[in-house]
């Protein structure tokens, strides 16, 4: 896990020293073990690493194949990268790292290399005889890859605050990306929230050379290969076991200190069951706690720690400790985002007490099945003769009255929204499920009218043709994987645990067990006897009852209370901030503020005025202009 950064000359050569320098210093909590450079006319390559996997100093970035034509800088971890050595006897090694490995499979193969690499990853390579550059980032998105690219250059990084340090980026706010981002509380991929800065979309590779860019997708998520036909019950039990134990097995290899998180939820507890089974010695579990007692798990998390003997460390957190820690995790925004909080406090607790890496139960939720808005799509999608008995112009009306007389209950007002759009498809229906503020709320708080067309909605829309083919619960998932999972979660995720240098592993992401799931029919996926019993009944007897049936919790923090006391003078500051920047109505934002600390109106909400709270707190930072 490490830190990339790059810049690439289409044109005019120039050595950019300085730049590359400063790009690698504004992320250097990325990887604080070792820096790195390799400098020409053609390109500046920098790079911080966190060492993982082969700590010696041989393995430092960047690093170059033994022929010296090719150059590698590389953030993430290549799982399989024992299993790829055999396949290249013709390479004399030099490390042990998984980062050579890279080198010698394109080295052989290309950019085909891809096919043979499992992890996560966003890497660059530097052919100096060609003089171009090849990036690739991984299948799911895990590792980030951001990019501005203008006639004269290709700069990239791993954060945009380091695109931003180069001096070589226009710090110009992308208006049509804010409104998204008022919508989701994140810009959504291949967007950010800067016009011109780019991402790279998971499992998409590019080449770049004097004439441009050419970008490729090498795997689609909504694609899986149809290597199967037929899922009988047992069968597919036994398959999800078995990918699943593989998964975990290969994210345990490291040459440092690794744990896992472990809440004592469905998902955390069959990662450290499996955990356990593959390893000789004793796991190290870490929990947080909370005094209050309606929301804190340890309790569960310590019965799965007894069960398998894991030596586990309880974080005891209260709300205060959370209010402390929010200037250090301001500073520590990358991209801005609603949430995340929660993630940059227990990666610091887990990294303070000796992890280096940890793996997680994200993903389990996105790919069996987890969340209610996959039991409402499936509803609404099987809904489809409503929709063809009704026409819209009878049907949006008669939706909206029934909308209107149940608007106190979020829920069923956003599942009768669904009954208003123009057919029940993923892309129509998956952008309602995961509004965080209505179009509506957006275009009031930046005063203007109508909208455009949504980011994830367009990409969904794009993909439908093989979407459709999946079951409905499936087609959810990968919009789930591309919208809410990829730009909020995995992208926190990232930020704020890289923040305190922790290496965050994901076993529900691996891309085989991905595409097995994908294909499993619903039927499968969701009954009555537990959430997500495919993934419960997979493990067999390895999770007890106690976890299986228990309440789904979470830690709701005091936000409401903290924006209408503790920090109230914070919130005022940055919201009067905003008018100075000409986008947003300082009126509008001044009676949501009104209405917010009076508790009226749907101004009451939190949410949007946490959102421009840290907006307004990102734009002042890193100076831009609008």
């Amino acid at each position: 896990m490490c830190g990339i950064a790059g810049i690439f000359n289409l044109k005019k050569e120039k050595r950019h020293a300085s730049a590359i320098r400063a790009m690698t210093d504004a992320m250097a909590h990325r990887g604080p073990d070792a820096d790195g450079f390799f400098v020409d006319e053609k390109t500046a390559l920098g790079h911080r690493r966190l060492s993982i996997i082969d700590l010696s100093a041989g393995a430092n970035q960047p690093i170059f194949d033994e022929n010296g034509r090719y150059a590698l800088i590389f953030n993430g971890e290549i799982y399989n990268f024992r299993e790829i050595i055999p396949l290249l006897p013709e390479y004399h090694f030099r490390t042990k790292s998984d980062s050579e490995v890279i080198l010698a499979a394109y080295a052989k193969w290309g950019k085909n290399c891809l096919a043979h690499l499992n992890g996560m990853f966003a890497f660059v390579i530097y052919d100096k005889i060609a003089g171009t550059l090849f990036a690739a980032r991984d299948r799911l998105g895990i590792k980030p890859f951001y990019y501005f690219l203008d006639g004269d250059r290709f700069v990239f990084s791993s954060e945009i605050r380091s695109l931003l340090a180069s001096g070589l980026v226009p710090r110009r706010l992308d208006r049509a990306a804010l409104r998204n981002y008022l919508v989701f509380q994140s810009v959504y991929a291949p967007f950010t929230i800067l016009e011109g800065v780019l991402q790279l979309m998971p499992g998409e590779c590019a080449t770049i050379s004097a004439a441009g860019m050419e970008k490729e997708f090498y795997w689609k998520i909504e694609q899986p290969p149809a290597d199967v036909d037929v899922f009988d019950q047992k069968t597919t039990e036994k398959r999800v076991r078995e990918l699943l134990s593989a998964s975990i097995e290969r994210r345990m290899i490291a040459d440092v200190p690794l744990g896992a998180f472990l809440s004592g939820g469905i998902d955390s507890s069959a990662v450290v069951a499996l955990m356990a089974q593959a390893s000789e010695r004793p796991v190290d579990t870490f929990t947080v706690s909370f005094a209050e007692k309606q929301f804190d798990e340890s309790r569960f998390a310590d019965t799965i720690a007894r069960k398998y003997n894991t030596r586990h460390t309880t974080i005891r957190l209260a709300p205060d400790d959370f209010l402390r820690s929010l200037p250090e995790a301001f500073e520590a925004i990358d991209s801005p985002s609603g949430d995340g909080l929660n993630t940059y406090v227990v990666s610091k607790a887990t990294k303070n007490a000796g992890i280096t890496v940890a793996l997680s139960g994200l993903g389990g939720d996105e790919l069996f099945a987890g969340y209610p808005y996959f039991n409402r799509f499936q509803k609404v999608h099987y809904a489809r003769p409503l929709y063809l008995l009704l026409p819209r112009a009878i049907r949006h009306p008669l939706f909206s009255v029934a909308r209107n007389a149940f608007s106190s209950n979020k829920k069923l007002g956003r599942l009768l929204q669904t009954f208003q759009a123009p057919a029940p498809t993923i892309d129509e229906i998956y952008p309602i499920f995961r509004l965080v503020n209505s179009p509506k709320e957006a275009n009031d708080v930046l005063g203007t009218s109508g909208f455009p067309e949504l980011i994830i909605q367009k990409l969904l829309r794009d993909r439908q043709s093989y979407m459709s083919t999946l079951p409905a619960l499936s087609q959810y998932s990968v919009a789930e994987m591309l919208g809410y999972t990829l730009n909020v979660l995995i992208k926190d995720t990232d930020q704020f645990s890289m923040a305190s240098a922790l290496e965050v592993r994901e076993p529900f992401f691996d891309y085989k067990l991905v595409e097995y799931v994908l294909r499993v029919p619903d039927r499968l996926k969701l009954d009555k006897t537990s959430a997500k019993p495919l993934l419960v009944r997979s493990l067999g007897d390895l999770l007890p009852g106690s976890i299986v049936h228990r309440p789904k919790m979470g830690f709701v923090f005091p936000w409401k209370h903290w924006l209408q006391h503790d920090l109230r003078a914070f919130c005022e500051k940055y919201l009067e901030n905003l008018s100075k920047y000409g986008v947003f109505d300082p009126k509008i934002i001044h009676r949501l503020w009104s209405e917010f600390l009076g508790n009226k109106g749907e101004g009451a909400s939190y949410v949007i005025i946490w959102q421009l709270v840290v907006l307004s707190f990102w734009l002042e930072k890193n100076k831009i202009e609008c």
